[in-house]
């Protein structure tokens, strides 16, 4: 199964203390796949964008996913954002955000199961304190299409 998550409004292109913290320490936001941060992205980028590919089976009538992108036990499945700050070729992360799959509707799961496009999930990377989003990442902070 074909996911991308497509970030907008990222920290660091924001003005402030905040934004500058973020742009003078090299913060960067990936995806974590296992225990590897990867394909990451400056705080003050435009957007960010991941496509990554998952791994789905039916379990007794309900979906599970899988993969090395996949945390979590069973009924409680989720993806990782991770912040951190680059130096070197070093990523020493602060902060993540999870996106958890139990927060798509199951239809749409479903459809991104039997092939009908890509689970997208689109969501804005600052929160409310203008700092890197972080925590459990629940609707409408992000929405869920499969395109």
């Amino acid at each position: 199964m074909r996911i991308r998550i497509e970030g907008s409004d990222l920290p660091g292109r924001r003005t402030g203390a905040t934004a500058d913290a973020l742009r003078l320490g090299n913060v960067h936001v990936g995806v974590q796949h296992k225990a590897d941060v990867v394909d990451r992205v400056p705080a003050d980028a435009s957007e960010a964008t991941w496509d990554i590919e998952v791994t789905s089976r039916e379990v007794n009538g309900l979906l599970d996913v899988g993969g090395p992108w996949v945390h979590g036990r069973p009924g409680a499945r989720f993806l990782y954002l991770s912040w951190g700050a680059v130096t070197d070729d070093e990523f020493e992360m602060f902060r993540r955000a999870k996106l958890l799959f139990d927060d798509v509707p199951g239809e749409l799961l479903r459809a991104a199961h039997d092939g009908a496009g890509a689970l997208v999930g689109r969501l804005g990377l600052t929160d409310a304190n203008g700092g890197p989003l972080c925590a459990r990442v629940r609707p409408p902070i992000i929405t869920w299409t499969v395109e």
